[in-house]
């Protein structure tokens, strides 16, 4: 009840609507070139000042891109309204959230690796982009911290479908070279098989999704039949609904502690997204 007003009642005021922190700003970068690591993975690496200052201290972080518009090509950075960005005539951009895979900051370049597949936005982009493209990067995002102490005494399962290569490529290339890795990554096509950075006690299983086998099916049933130990510490990423059945096996099914595993979706089936979505 207000005070001064003993005994009296009143509509309490509506909840103010939550906001989110406001994410890193956008930098404005061009496309400098394209190399398609395999038929399926694009590599695409970006340039410009804006880049300086950019730092990625961990493993398996994101970067937003902001997409150029698909009708005309011109780019608009949006605003932040604290809940989500909008452009100026109040459309939501095209932006996707992909994993820095290299960083390098006396050349003012940044790669990011783009899963193509048939109706993505990114793909689309990936597979049509021309030195000269102008997009633009926030972030990052926090990625896999690695606690030396307990590194020192686990071993590691990660576990991923496509979109999560980058990410696997990176953690594999962080963690402690003494400690084992069993990786374990699933497919939709053999062409999609690439070279992983080498590292001893490294163990890769290629897991092929079946033709027309919805996405993370193969993945869910690898981790489930996985071998996991007391000191085994997991990360897993991929398909979001995929993603969320692991994670009820391993903190349900295994009562798997949480604080032992970093489970997170990549991306929705049946929306059109690469490697993240922000839509």
């Amino acid at each position: 009840m207000p005070e001064g007003l003993p005994g009296a009642e009143v509509d309490a005021p509506s909840p103010a609507p939550s906001r989110r922190r406001p994410p890193p700003p956008f930098r404005r970068v061009t496309v400098i070139r394209t190399k398609p690591l395999t038929p399926r993975l694009y590599r695409i690496t970006l340039n410009g000042s804006e880049l300086e200052g950019l730092v990625v201290e961990q493993p398996a972080s994101s970067v937003r891109v902001l997409l150029p518009s698909a009708s005309d090509g011109s780019l608009v950075i949006p605003r932040w309204t604290g809940n989500q960005f909008l452009l100026p005539n109040d459309e939501r951009p095209i932006i996707r959230t992909l994993t820095p895979r290299r960083v390098d900051a006396e050349k003012l370049e940044l790669d990011v690796d783009v899963v193509v597949h048939d109706g993505g936005a990114a793909s689309a982009w990936a597979e049509a982009a021309q030195a000269g493209d102008a997009v633009a990067v926030s972030g990052p995002a926090r990625g896999y911290s690695i606690e030396t102490n307990e590194a020192a005494q686990s071993d590691f399962y990660l576990a991923g479908d496509e979109t999560a290569i980058p990410a696997i490529s990176q953690l594999l290339e962080a963690l402690p070279p003494s400690r084992p890795v069993h990786v374990t990554i699933e497919i939709a096509a053999p062409q999609a098989q690439i070279v992983l950075p080498d590292r001893p006690q490294t163990t890769i299983s290629w897991r092929h999704l079946p033709e027309g086998a919805p996405p993370g099916e193969t993945l869910v049933a690898a981790v489930a039949d996985s071998d996991l130990g007391p000191q085994t510490r997991v990360w897993v990423a991929g398909e979001a609904a995929a993603v969320q059945r692991i994670r009820r096996h391993l903190f349900e099914g295994r009562g798997l502690a949480r604080n032992r595993a970093t489970v997170r979706g990549y991306w929705k089936y049946g929306r059109a997204a690469s490697a993240g979505d922000d839509d």
